[in-house]
């Protein structure tokens, strides 16, 4: 097992990495703080892993709570089913959450968990690649708004992250590619050696050879983790987590939060992001044609999503939780393996670069 430390201070944890880690006993238990626990998981999740995590729970006081699944049910009517169930139960300040699932679940049930009588424990059980190297990791939780993706949430730390390889066995390959999308992310904003690794090694990752997916999980999670110890509440550095996902985001709301998985959004943002840096002069052609075409081997998107223009994503890119004072901010690359954040992008550029994306009907 590897054991990745997220470092801040009283509220620091670790991400336990193995290949069936989810089987063993007490692995979720021992980070509760009381007897009361309840499972939050999706129709999806739930058949296949629930109950393995209640089996490990048995000497708590444990409930489980089965929601729909799909980002477009991550709301604030999701969130409060899981506070009205709480609340049911009677659960105390010392209870716990268990987040089994992937992103949706993890940030909902984390957002519960962050409001409920102002704060209870939390565990992270992800169970899809996208969530066991992002948003499981660093705090983050949210629900979705019409208007804008996470848009109402709060920084709510773990107490653990438990993740299992062995559970991407029965993750769809889209879901798998989506996730990889997250994975090649680091490489290119922090880490150009990892990145090069992707490269030659992305069929294993895509064959889910486990030495593969551990070195890609561990090394995922140890940039993520590296980066929120910097800055836990995103004032500077960590906006450099979100490359490709001011674009990435704002696809995602034109299209209702349906059709386009968050990993595909954000791989078409990557795409677009490239292209401003290369039309800054910030990197060159041959790099954006990397990161293309790394993409393009995952089965990812490569252009904006369908039906939407240039200006419908730039008006959406409006709603993001990096501008200040009204201003847009985007990530950018330096090169890859270095980002930085530009405040002064010109809007004709910042078109020109969106419209060379659009898809055109066939």
């Amino acid at each position: 097992m590897k054991e990745v430390r997220v470092n801040l201070g009283k509220r620091s944890y670790p991400v336990l990495i193995g290949a069936g880690i989810l089987s063993e006993a007490n692995v979720v238990g021992r980070w509760l703080p009381g007897r009361q626990a309840l499972v939050v998981t999706n129709t999806t999740v739930a058949p296949l892993y629930l109950s393995r995590v209640l089996a490990g729970l048995s000497a708590h006081d444990v409930h489980s709570l089965v929601l729909p699944d799909g980002e477009q049910f991550k709301n604030l009517e999701l969130m409060n089913t899981i506070i009205t169930e709480l609340l049911r139960l009677r659960f105390s300040r010392d209870a716990c959450i268990v987040a089994l699932g992937g992103g949706v679940i993890g940030d909902v049930a984390g957002f519960a968990a962050a409001c409920y009588q102002r704060g209870i424990a939390l565990v992270q059980v992800p169970t899809t690649l996208l969530a066991q190297v992002d948003s499981s990791v660093g705090g983050k939780t949210a629900v979705n708004h019409e208007l804008g993706k996470n848009m109402i949430g709060a920084f709510h730390q773990p107490r653990a992250v438990i993740t299992d390889p062995e559970v991407l066995a029965t993750l769809p390959r889209r879901e798998l590619c989506a996730g990889l999308a997250e994975v090649i992310k680091y490489g290119l904003i922090r880490d150009a050696e990892f990145f090069q690794w992707l490269e030659g090694n992305l069929d294993r990752l895509l064959a889910l050879e486990r030495a593969a997916l551990e070195h890609a999980l561990a090394r995922s999670c140890a940039i993520k983790a590296q980066v929120v110890s910097e800055d836990e509440t995103e004032t500077g550095v960590r906006a450099l987590l979100n490359f490709g996902h001011t674009f990435g985001h704002a696809m995602e709301t034109g299209l209702g939060y349906r059709d386009w998985l968050h990993g595909e959004a954000v791989a078409a943002g990557m795409v677009v992001a490239a292209d401003v840096s290369v039309r800054l002069g910030k990197i060159d052609a041959a790099a954006a044609a990397r990161i293309t075409a790394i993409l393009g081997r995952c089965g990812l998107p490569t252009s904006l999503a369908p039906g939407l223009s240039a200006r419908r994503v730039r008006e959406l890119m409006g709603v993001d939780k990096k501008s200040k004072s009204g201003r847009l901010r985007l990530v950018l690359l330096d090169a890859i393996g270095s980002a930085g954040i530009a405040g002064d992008v010109d809007e004709a550029l910042l078109l020109a670069s969106l419209d060379a994306h659009v898809q055109v009907p066939a």
